[in-house]
């Protein structure tokens, strides 16, 4: 199963032995969309950081490239290099590379770090390998919520442009003018870097609508109405899920989108019934 525009895959590491070996499964099932790469989510604070890697390390010896995501807050230069080593004995050559989020309290004013932003660490990435990672950055069409301004948001991702980032991945969006109009901004401000539209496919109400309040990802308001009103009804909200995430995605497509990079939630079955429609 092959779409007209190159797919991507994001999956989260398993904490436990049914975890992983539930989601070595599903990944087969996925592998059917050719993925250009899959990503791994990235554990703040050291949670999931070698399940991460673990979980990298499994993708690429299925034959499948794999990029790690990679956040700096709370991290010295020794350990994100220690990172880095540890990428490239893996034979990892792409790299999703975040800020992260600060503990409770805390901001960039707050005590001493090597890394207050995702530039940061992209330029250090770019001075200690090189050109070898192909570096992948968030973007967010409906402006990150922590950030001052939309204009300010618009000068933070030119800013990772400018570090050397490669490409970027959107946060999930159900507002295609939302991506559009990020697109262009940043082309006019001469930033023409890939723009991937990060996908959700909607598959559980509640926490969809949770997951969205928590990231400000804003849900239609018709949308959110209808997902709250089926309530345990889980097959009209896959049925309607499905079809709206369906229509935006051809949309993006049509309007010129690059890729499309799904979140998977390590379920196969939305990603390929909504590849399937496409």
């Amino acid at each position: 199963m092959a779409l007209n525009v190159p797919v991507s895959l994001e999956f989260f590491p398993p904490r436990t032995l049914a975890g992983i070996e539930n989601l070595a499964a599903e990944r087969q099932k996925l592998y059917a969309l050719q993925p250009e790469f899959c990503s791994v989510t990235f554990g703040a604070g050291g949670s999931t950081q070698q399940g991460t890697l673990n979980t990298v390390r499994a993708i690429l010896k299925e034959g499948v490239p794999a990029a790690p995501h990679l956040s700096c807050i709370g991290q010295a230069k020794g350990d994100i290099r220690r990172h880095l080593k540890e990428f490239q004995a893996a034979g990892v050559r792409r790299i999703v590379a975040l800020r992260g989020d600060w503990p409770s309290g805390y901001g960039p004013s707050d005590g001493d770090s090597d890394f207050y932003y995702a530039r940061d660490l992209v330029r250090f990435i770019r001075e200690e390998t090189g050109n070898y990672f192909h570096i992948d950055v968030a973007a967010y069409p409906e402006m990150h919520p922590q950030a001052r301004t939309p204009w300010a948001d618009l000068d933070a991702f030119a800013s990772k442009a400018a570090a050397g980032a490669n490409s970027a991945i959107t946060q999930y969006f159900f507002n295609a003018d939302a991506y559009f109009r990020l697109v262009d901004e940043l082309q006019r401000r001469g930033v023409d870097i890939p723009i991937v539209p990060g996908i959700m496919p909607i598959n559980h109400a509640p926490q969809l609508l949770r997951f969205s309040d928590a990231c400000g990802a804003e849900v239609p308001r018709w949308l959110r109405l209808r997902l709250e009103a089926y309530g345990d009804d889980a097959e009209s909200v896959r049925t309607l899920g499905h079809e709206f995430m369906t229509s935006l995605c051809r949309r993006l497509i049509d309007g010129g989108a690059p890729a499309l990079h799904i979140y998977t939630l390590n379920r196969s079955a939305p990603t390929l019934a909504l590849c399937q429609s496409l």
